[in-house]
């Protein structure tokens, strides 16, 4: 594996890197675009970073009225990674997230989830103002409508995050073929 800081500061570092998933709840199901590709996206990132043994955080918004965090990711959570339910757009400034994001001890942050123009981009916004790098998967976040998901994705490139994809991210964390981990990558890009 490469040292760290060998490589282009755009790529993701595996021993750097956390994984945070802003508010794919059941009550939004019906109303995002894309939604069921979008989780999907976003439960291959929690099952992946869960291969290669990385931090993740997970948020719910308003839960009691916004319901849980939908099967298709919550299945695929790394063990023990409970939801932390917030009611502020950004999930940075909520006691339980800081917490975490500090434990966590990583400098840079994979962000996927909804709304990508409202939490997504609140959150984003804050990590890079906290000093974090900040890489946000097009094809794992989403909006009400298609229009505002390409605008929140405008807004965090100009402010310095780096628009990426799901499997983009896993592969760059792996670096090379030939590992269990890669193996085991390859068979949930499938």
């Amino acid at each position: 594996m490469a040292t760290l800081g060998t490589r282009h500061e755009r790529l993701l570092e595996r021993d750097e890197t956390g994984l945070i998933v802003i508010d794919v709840q059941e009550a939004f199901r019906p109303a995002i675009d894309g939604f069921d590709e979008m989780a999907a996206a976003c439960g291959l990132l929690a099952e992946g970073f869960g291969v290669l043994g990385r931090p993740v955080l997970a948020t719910e918004q308003y839960p009691e009225r916004l319901g849980d965090t939908v099967p298709e990711i919550a299945d695929r959570l790394p063990e023990g990674v409970k939801p932390i339910p917030k009611l502020r757009f950004s999930a940075c400034g909520v006691d339980g997230f800081d917490t975490a994001l500090g434990d966590a001890g990583c400098r840079t942050w994979l962000v996927v989830g909804i709304e990508t123009h409202v939490c997504v981009n609140q959150t984003v916004h804050d990590l890079l103002q906290r000093g974090h790098r900040v890489h946000v998967a097009a094809d794992a976040v989403s909006s009400r409508t298609a229009r505002n998901r390409e605008l929140g994705l405008e807004k965090m490139s100009a402010a310095g995050a780096v628009v990426t994809s799901a499997e983009t991210a896993l592969f760059e964390m792996l670096e090379e073929a030939g590992s269990d981990e890669f193996k085991a990558i390859s068979r949930l890009v499938k």
